[in-house]
């Protein structure tokens, strides 16, 4: 239940936060509040570790393997960069169904085929269904009458 909860919250927060950068951006420029939000989500994360897992040493991330999986970061830029941008050119609600539908299919494979260290699970003809539903949603949401 507690991933449940943490995963609505994350998407809420995704949908403010993507509106929020929109706004910004037309007030200033695209990769300025991109830098704005990246520095100030480090300074966020640097408090909260410092009260949080200070006896953690960064120096752990030294010994992580393989070492493309501490490109988190600049995929951070590249998603604050993506979802400012499809908002604007499409709207909160159709740019949000778009970018859920697009995690769902590459995280679904990314299962199906174990990539990136996680757990293969092997394709399911219902999962594919429901990501087909999905997609048949977005399709009558966005029909126009």
């Amino acid at each position: 239940m507690f991933g449940f909860i943490i995963a609505l919250i994350s998407g809420a927060l995704m949908s403010v936060q993507g509106v929020f950068n929109t706004e910004v951006t037309k007030q200033s420029s695209t990769w300025t509040t991109s830098s704005f939000v990246q520095f100030t989500g480090f300074l966020a994360c640097i408090l909260i570790w410092i009260f949080t897992e200070r006896s953690q040493s960064f120096m752990m991330l030294t010994k992580v393997t393989p070492k493309y999986l501490l490109l988190g970061g600049i995929m951070g830029a590249g998603i604050t960069f993506t979802v400012i941008k499809s908002i604007a050119a499409l709207g909160p609600a159709q740019s949000a169904m778009l970018i859920v539908a697009s995690q769902t299919v590459v995280s679904y494979l990314i299962e199906v085929f174990g990539l990136f260290g996680t757990e293969k699970t092997g394709f399911q003809w219902v999962k594919l269904i429901g990501v087909v539903l999905f997609v048949a949603g977005m399709v009558i949401f966005k029909w126009k009458s």
